[in-house]
């Protein structure tokens, strides 16, 4: 008995149009479910687009940005290691070396070190000093002969970017060993050769150096907790956390956001290197180095307003 031919028909028809379903289904499953790679990447380039635009449109020489998060794994890097003048943001790998000696039993945090405005130029020996008008701290200076605790001058250094502090702490714990720590993190193309205001060693480009992604990467050990130790990254933590000065990357966050930062200027650069917490997540650290801007005021709105794009791509994930 030959087939019904409707019959043969109307199976056939159904089985294309199964195969053709389950197909649309998964084209379609495959449009919208995209993989979390994918999406990342995507986030991120997103991201870069909008922080690009902010550059080209601030009229910046050069802007450097190193993020990562330390809750997803995202991140963005634009002109990573393009070298900038470290200006103060070369204060934080003094205070890790202070912590790491301080850990090797050399000396503790609060032991007294002689106060004084006298140092040594690292290009021939000679002796200058600095002066309160080019300090973002004065106080110190009037105690110039007393003694204080390493503790306190850390914490000048760090929060409102004492310059005396800083050449009292370098010379004690040596700018070489500083250099050394920070190859054995990784942070390769930083460099610190010396303390702040030595004239002679600007005029011949003897100069602290940075990138953001060497700036990142310190930061992250803090945030990690895998910075000397667990106690003294947890100590650097709150150092930074008291920072002062708030118009970079802080401002463009919201309230609820602590920011655990250091920031550094000097003529036509500003910087700020963070770790950002935030309320019911894991860290992120943020750096913007800057160059090229003549009012500060304008590197103060960059930097705040790629802070608010940072922000608003992870909280829109």
């Amino acid at each position: 008995m030959k087939p019904d031919r409707a019959s043969a028909s109307s199976h056939k028809t159904a089985r294309l149009l199964a195969g053709f379903t389950a197909a649309s289904i998964l084209l379609c499953a495959t449009s919208f479910l995209v993989p979390a790679s994918q999406a990342k990447t995507r986030g991120a380039s997103r991201l870069e687009q909008k922080i690009n635009e902010l550059i080209r449109e601030s009229g910046a020489e050069t802007v450097a940005v190193a993020f990562h998060d330390l809750g997803t794994g995202a991140g963005l890097l634009i002109n990573p290691d393009q070298s900038f003048h470290a200006a103060s943001t070369m204060k934080v790998p003094v205070m890790m070396e202070l912590y790491r000696q301080e850990e090797a039993g050399k000396f503790t945090l609060d032991d007294q070190v002689p106060i004084k405005n006298e140092f040594v130029s690292i290009v021939d020996r000679s002796r200058y000093s600095l002066s309160p008008d080019d300090d973002s701290e004065v106080t110190l200076y009037k105690r110039v002969g007393e003694t204080a605790p390493i503790r306190e001058l850390l914490h000048l250094m760090i929060t409102v970017s004492s310059n005396l502090a800083t050449n009292i702490l370098i010379e004690r714990v040596g700018a070489a060993n500083v250099g050394k720590l920070m190859r054995r993190y990784g942070a390769n193309n930083m460099r610190v050769l010396r303390g702040v205001e030595d004239g002679k060693a600007f005029e011949r480009g003897m100069n602290n150096t940075t990138t953001a992604r060497d700036l990142m990467i310190l930061l992250r050990r803090i945030a990690k907790r895998n910075a000397v130790s667990e106690k003294g990254s947890d100590e650097m933590l709150k150092v930074l956390l008291d920072q002062k000065f708030s118009e970079g990357i802080p401002a463009g966050l919201p309230g609820a956001a602590r920011v655990a930062h250091k920031t550094g200027s000097i003529t036509k650069a500003y910087h700020d290197a963070a770790i950002v917490l935030l309320p019911g997540r894991k860290p992120y650290v943020l750096v913007v180095l800057t160059r090229g801007l003549e009012e500060e005021k304008r590197a103060h709105k960059l930097v705040a307003d790629i802070s608010r794009e940072v922000y608003e791509s992870i909280s829109a994930h």
